[in-house]
């Protein structure tokens, strides 16, 4: 739900309350200057009202389609609200029925008034408790956003450890991998060195063999 709708949304609900309750009082003012300057009020509110429709309007209509659906039936509601409101204004602010509606009023015991208010209460209840529904809502929403950040949070944490544990591994792994061309390059040198003692022992087995051979043949031979 958008912050923004709600917030002309209050406005507007004040101002027709306070634009349905001058106009009853009007009505009933004596004094013709007084009227005058109320009905003056009465035409300011009146563009505020219609200013505020307009603007509720663009901001439904730039929201998302499940949002500004919902948004646009409330608003028609109010336009329909405010065009009820301009109805009884113009009747009540017209020459030929303002004294009647006085007279009426007057011996009536102010019964339509009494009526009205009551309506226009019903109306403001109505409005109090849908902005105090969509304020629940905004609150379970944004309490459902921060529940998700401090999990994507947390994640990102468990993400990071076990990138510094596998980074750590990883160089564990290369310091293996060094000792063992460490340890084949030892081995091969000691196997080279193996191979060339065993050359040189077998060469001075042969020399002594060799040797032997020649003193046995030397001594047999001058017997």
């Amino acid at each position: 739900m958008s912050e923004v709708f709600e917030g002309y949304e209050r406005q507007y609900c004040e101002l027709s309350a306070n634009l349905s309750r001058k106009s009853n009082s009007a009505a009933l003012l004596p004094d013709h200057e007084q009227k005058k300057q109320r009905f003056s009020e009465i035409k300011v509110g009146l563009d505020d009202a219609d200013a505020l429709i307009r603007k509720m309007d663009l901001e439904a209509r730039s929201l998302q389609p499940s949002v500004k659906a919902v948004l646009l039936a409330k608003l028609r509601e109010y336009k329909s609200d405010l065009n009820n409101l301009k109805r009884e204004i113009k009747r009540i602010t017209s020459p030929d029925a303002n004294q009647a509606a006085r007279e009426e009023l007057l011996e009536s015991g102010m019964a339509d008034a009494h009526a009205v208010s009551s309506d226009q209460r019903e109306r403001m209840t109505m409005s109090v408790e849908r902005l105090n529904q969509s304020s629940d809502r905004i609150t379970e929403s944004r309490r459902t956003i921060l529940e998700t950040e401090e999990l994507g949070v947390s994640i990102l944490q468990d993400l990071h450890q076990q990138r510094e544990t596998l980074l750590h591994s990883h160089q564990k792994l290369h310091g293996v991998d060094d000792a063992i061309d460490k340890s084949k390059r030892v081995l091969t040198a000691m196997s080279r060195r193996m191979t060339k003692h065993k050359w040189i022992i077998g060469s001075v087995i042969g020399a002594l063999i060799v040797a032997i051979l020649f003193i046995l043949y030397f001594k047999f031979s001058h017997h």
